[in-house]
């Protein structure tokens, strides 16, 4: 049985991954490792502090500990650690929001990246510049914050939360073929947006876990 480690923080995607994991990978061993003052400190600090990092490369060694296969890293915020940790560890860490980013760039020249928090935004906007690099893709990326609404879910108000993602949308939409959502608290917005917007919009959660599904598939096929 294929084990795989995820590494959160924030609480509000624990669910949603594990239910993805019952449906995608229903023989998978699913570890959550969750600390949830790391997206404050991120938030704080306006980026991964050392200290941030820090605990990072402690939970994804302790993943590896407990015998994953796999960490996945569901956090955009913090998805750059992935890139420094990488080389330290012989097991892979993903990053949930990269299958995402590189469907984008696949699929339009214009996209807009739309984040309900500016220490997510801007590393989500890096990574899909980075994803176009690699196919050798001139892209166009509209950036979309919508101000106040990470804090209206955190305090209850999710009604509030979807309305500001709304607008937000609405405003750049007619500036681009395709929307990306950067934070997985943002995925279950993916269909009403394409409703109100007329557009493709992504969202990392499915994405990120089919992901890791075609690396153990990939895996699994070479052992044999």
């Amino acid at each position: 049985m294929p084990t795989v480690a995820a590494v959160y923080t924030a609480l509000t995607l624990v669910e949603p991954i594990k239910e993805l994991f019952r449906e995608l990978l229903p023989d998978c061993r699913l570890i959550n490792i969750v600390d949830d003052s790391l997206i404050q400190d991120v938030i704080r600090d306006g980026r991964p502090s050392p200290s941030v990092i820090r605990r990072l490369l402690v939970y994804y060694q302790a993943g590896f500990d407990a015998g994953a296969d796999v960490i996945l890293n569901t956090c955009s915020s913090v998805g750059e650690v992935v890139d420094l940790a990488r080389p330290i560890f012989e097991r892979p860490i993903f990053k949930i929001d990269q299958p995402m980013a590189a469907k984008a760039v696949r699929t339009a020249h214009s996209i807009g990246v739309l984040a309900t928090l500016p220490t997510t935004l801007v590393p989500t906007i890096r990574l899909v510049q980075s994803e176009a690099e690699k196919i050798g893709k001139k892209i166009e990326i509209v950036e979309g914050l919508a101000e106040g609404a990470f804090t209206a879910l955190m305090s209850g108000d999710a009604q509030g939360h979807d309305a500001l993602i709304r607008e937000t949308a609405l405003k750049i939409a007619e500036k681009v073929e395709i929307i990306v959502l950067a934070q997985g608290s943002m995925a279950r917005m993916e269909e009403p947006l394409m409703k109100h917007t007329g557009k493709i919009v992504l969202s990392s959660p499915r994405l990120g876990v089919l992901g890791v599904k075609e690396f153990l598939t990939a895996r699994d096929n070479e052992n044999r």
